[in-house]
């Protein structure tokens, strides 16, 4: 069975020696030294100035609406995983959600405005695929009506835009670190924050709140970071770089192969910009032989396990469907493109023949 992704498992000899420090420390959480230490190297490989370390990306999500103050309503895309409007429900925060640009399929900033009330506090974005957002438009239209801005970027490891690490953008960004996902620490995540103040704060929250031993400020939550997830983080640093070049030819092996193919495209680049390689989604156009579910049936008879990601929308869930901004009416783009993409299996020991295999399965 070939799966969409599988996690990138670091050489087990060299992860070994920071278990065994972690077996005779003692020490398995509260910000211990490999704890320290991956905050430290991360920051200096995604160029950023703070980052704090989660269990995972949903409770750092979680954390960094609460660490925001942010109520009332935010304005979020509905073409993303369902943990993006989650955070907000789960802070009292109710998600407007907009359409989606039909290049980037990121957040469409010419939407924002229209959506904005006298309840909106903030707007949450997500870097689709690891695509950069217009982050400056963004900006200026969250300066512009005092809004706070989160970036979802749980899939923009190590992606740079114009000016850097996307990374910078925003009041706060969080990024995964899922099994799943480019770089992973099997499970794990991370707040991305521009000053020390907020740091300290945000790392309070995580540890349920406590300022001191005896002093709870907030508030908090457990989301603190095991010492063996930090140890697999240190591993997995020392090989990103393979990683993501792996990925990159895996997808330059899928392009040449897909673009010669009708009825299927991939997405567009949306600019020059560093890319991690971290989704390799196909659009399945009305002119293909199958529709996009049938094709997904199809590679799964076979033995490939696609993924419709994102499908269906986060508002079309149930829970979602009663909001006003939930209809589809609103969200034409995203509907039509929730119907259509598909993403194709993509990891750093995806070999060239596999890729080729499916390639010709696609070929029906």
């Amino acid at each position: 069975m070939i799966y969409v992704t599988k996690p990138n498992l670091p050489p087990l000899d060299e992860l070994m020696p920071y278990l065994e420090k972690i077996w005779e420390s003692g020490i398995v959480s509260n910000c211990g030294p490999f704890h320290q230490e991956l905050e430290t190297k991360m920051c200096d490989y995604l160029g950023v100035d703070h980052i704090s370390l989660f269990s995972n990306a949903t409770i750092a999500l979680l954390v960094a609406v609460k660490a925001l103050n942010i109520t009332g309503e935010v304005i979020t895309t509905p073409f993303s995983f369902v943990a993006t409007a989650h955070s907000l429900l789960w802070n009292n925060v109710t998600p407007v959600f907009i359409d989606i640009d039909p290049i980037s399929l990121n957040m469409d900033p010419t939407k924002i405005e229209a959506a904005i009330t006298s309840k909106t506090t903030g707007i949450l974005p997500v870097h689709v695929y690891g695509r950069p957002c217009d982050v400056d438009e963004i900006e200026k239209i969250a300066t512009k009506n005092k809004l706070k801005v989160i970036y979802d970027a749980a899939h923009a490891f190590g992606v740079n835009c114009h000016c850097g690490s996307i990374l910078n953008h925003g009041d706060l960004s969080v990024v995964s670190f899922h099994a799943t996902k480019v770089f992973n620490t099997f499970e794990g995540g991370a707040i991305v924050c521009k000053d020390s103040k907020t740091k300290q704060y945000i790392d309070k929250l995580k540890n349920f709140g406590f300022a001191s031993e005896s002093n709870v400020i907030q508030v908090g939550i457990n989301g603190k970071m095991s010492e063996f997830n930090a140890a697999l983080g240190l591993v997995q640093l020392k090989h990103i770089d393979d990683v993501i070049e792996k990925r990159r030819f895996i997808d330059y092996t899928y392009r040449n192969s897909i673009e010669k193919i009708l009825g299927i495209s991939c997405l567009e680049d949306t600019g020059e910009y560093r890319k991690n390689y971290s989704y390799f989604p196909i659009i399945v156009q009305a002119d293909y032989a199958l529709t996009r579910d049938e094709l997904y049936e199809f590679l799964k008879a076979n033995g490939i396990y696609a993924r419709r990601y994102f499908y269906p929308l986060i508002s079309d869930f149930s829970m979602y469907q009663g909001l006003s901004s939930a209809n589809r009416l609103n969200l034409q783009i995203a509907a039509e493109h929730a119907d259509k993409i598909l993403c194709l299996p993509i990891y750093p020991d995806l070999t060239e023949d596999v890729v080729n295999q499916i390639c010709k399965l696609l070929s029906v």
